[in-house]
């Protein structure tokens, strides 16, 4: 494998034409830059002893399940059941340190490695990299905004644990009394924060103390329901005996919740930043720029990728508006000579936005409309797939002490170890910001064959060291699961239902916008109400997924970008393959290989799809 150094090329709009061949070049030799020495604290002290690859790896897996079992245990691991994650900072700060330890030891080891070992090690490299160096920047000291918090996973932790056992449930009781610990770490953490001036934008805490509060009207009641249950070797005397410890616990976690809402509330919200931008907090432009490396795994600079978001939303304008015309509302409404663009695109923007047959009449036949196309999307899978996963999938609802303050929905992986379904999770929460146009795009990105596909895949994978499984770089799986939702088009999900194609268009803007405002918030200095005005003018989102989505690019900086960058360069990728191979290409064996190694940095996808490209090309029949 080899090792880029950042690229200085600059982008401007007089090469509009060479864009993506310029695009390319930035993602092929601006990608990952590894250490090539540990960080400032490791070159205090001589280098480690190279461990052997296949060891350190191990070492480094059985580590962080003994640093998070509760992930660990769901996942099937050989953890203790009964321990929980330390979220003190002391625990932070040791964590930091074995973390720079680990990776003095892989680059240690990196230049002895045998060839099979390599991308593991240097991939490692990657994570303990981006890790280590983030944590200058104390944005740990952050724990809780409105899409974080103990608020957010106290009440979720049945939904994430396997029960199958009564053992299960006694380990889960021992856990959920060790939770007032978690809250009054946090709270902790949160004070330190305060202290350092370490907080973050007023926008981030924005309906937190809501949550707070819809988790103490519900009393955590959700814990008592696996220790109600029925289970073998468990009689109604245990039971009683561990429905008062849950109880207990329950108690004892809200009493912990409400001392930290109390505090966000009277010292700490008031002291939050009033600016959005990241750059405008301590080491802000150093932090931004660690953020955007980290999303993209490229050197892309925040103006590179404002320009591109800003070209591409340029080219999917286009072809909004001709899709607009395709729709019945166009045939009724014909452009008039003197209107503009912009007005007509607005025109048909307020009809989608206020037509009553775009409204889901409930919440539980939005649900159900979301499991017929996933199910529908299911039946085109082959077609598209040599490969497919084992997990299954379902479609629920986001709880509703949550749903308020959440975007439009996300995925919850599963385990088939566990059994635990992958789960699509929808907002049913204001249904008149529920379009149902942009339900099929919405179930390729969150079902198949976007996030569950890729990322159970990704579980299931044989040959690979354990540790690739647990990989997550967003420019991949943010980037396939749009890709996904293009693929769309090819399953024929849109060709008689031009509302839907728009609906499709819109989230491929909403993510081209996203390089526009994420880059603009917290680089360029665009307020909050300018982002949502551009959001509204170029997006045919509703005005509330408008304003959370504007508001959790405050909250997460960087983050959004990688979703676009991710998708030019997979469809590239596609591209090119299509180009060497001709009527040669499989598109199948395009995409099982191109998820055959789990999540990748875009530099080391690249490598591998040329690589299998080129190898399609040797099968070729000579003569």
């Amino acid at each position: 494998m080899r090792f880029f150094q950042a690229e200085s090329t600059q982008f401007s709009h007089s090469h509009a034409a060479q864009r993506p061949r310029r695009l390319a070049g930035w993602l092929r030799g601006a990608a990952l830059a590894l250490l090539t020495t540990a960080s400032a604290g490791a070159q205090a002290t001589p280098p480690p002893p190279a461990a052997a690859p296949r060891s350190l790896l191990d070492e480094y897996v059985q580590w962080v399940d003994r640093e998070f079992p509760e992930r660990a245990f769901a996942r099937g691991r050989n953890v203790d059941p009964t321990r929980v994650t330390d979220h003190s900072v002391g625990a932070i700060e040791r964590r930091h340190r074995e973390e720079i330890k680990f990776l003095a030891q892989a680059s240690a080891a990196l230049p002895q490695a045998e060839a099979a070992d390599r991308l593991d090690l240097s991939l490692l490299l990657g994570e303990l990299e981006r890790s280590t160096q983030g944590h200058r920047f104390r944005r740990w000291l952050m724990p809780v905004h409105h899409r974080g918090g103990p608020q957010q996973s106290l009440p979720t932790i049945p939904d994430d644990t396997p029960f199958r056992h009564a053992d299960d449930v006694r380990w889960f009781v021992t856990r959920m009394e060790q939770q007032p610990t978690i809250v009054a770490q946090t709270h902790a953490t949160l004070e330190q924060g305060l202290r350092e001036g370490m907080v973050p934008s007023t926008v981030a805490m924005g309906g937190v103390l809501d949550q707070f509060a819809a988790v103490e009207r519900g009393g955590l009641r959700g814990w008592r329901a696996p220790v109600l249950r029925e289970w073998a070797g468990m009689d109604d005397a245990e039971r009683g005996v561990l429905l008062a410890r849950v109880d207990a616990a329950r108690t004892g976690s809200l009493s912990a919740l409400r001392a930290t809402a109390e505090f966000l509330r009277s010292q700490y919200i008031p002291a939050c930043h009033p600016s959005t931008a990241a750059v405008d907090q301590p080491m802000g432009r150093e932090y931004y720029h660690h953020q955007l490396w980290s999303f993209t795994t490229t050197r892309l600079t925040a103006q590179q990728i404002h320009d591109l978001g800003v070209e591409e939303v340029a080219r999917i304008r286009t072809e909004m508006m001709a899709v607009i015309e395709k729709t019945p509302w166009a045939a009724e409404h014909p452009a008039g000579s003197g209107q503009s663009e912009q007005d007509r695109f607005d025109s048909f923007v307020s009809f989608l936005r206020s037509d009553p047959q775009f409204v889901p009449a409930s919440a539980e036949s939005l649900l159900a409309g979301y499991r017929d196309i996933c199910k529908r999307i299911d039946a085109e899978l082959p077609r598209f797939f040599g490969r497919l996963p084992q997990l299954p999938y379902g479609v629920r609802e986001i709880p509703a002490f949550m749903a308020p303050s959440q975007t439009t929905a996300y995925y919850q992986p599963g385990s088939l170890e566990t059994g635990l379904p992958g789960w699509f999770c929808a907002n049913t929460y204001a249904l008149s910001e529920r379009p149902t146009y942009d339900m099929i795009p919405l179930s390729l990105h969150e079902a198949v064959p976007g996030h569950h596909l890729q990322i159970a895949i990704s579980q299931e994978l044989t040959g690979h060291h354990r540790f690739r499984r647990d990989l997550h770089y967003t420019v991949f799986v943010e980037g396939w699961a749009l890709y996904a939702e293009r693929l769309g088009i090819e399953m024929g999900f849109y060709e008689r239902d031009p509302y839907a194609d728009f609906g499709r268009l819109g989230f491929e803007q909403w993510r081209a916008c996203r390089l526009v405002v994420d880059t603009g918030i917290h680089t360029f200095g665009w307020s909050r109400e300018r982002a949502i005005a551009f959001m509204r003018d170029n997006t045919g989102l509703s005005d509330l997924n408008i304003e959370r989505e504007v508001d959790r690019y405050i909250a997460w900086p960087g983050q959004a970008t990688g979703y676009k960058i991710g998708e030019i360069a997979i469809r590239r990728m596609r591209t090119d393959a299509q180009a060497a191979l001709g009527a040669d290409f499989d598109l199948r064996a395009f995409h099982d290989h191109l998820l055959g190694a789990g999540a990748l940095p875009l530099d080391v996808l690249e490598e591998r799809m040329a690589a299998w490209t080129a190898a399609q090309r040797l099968k070729r029949p000579t003569g």
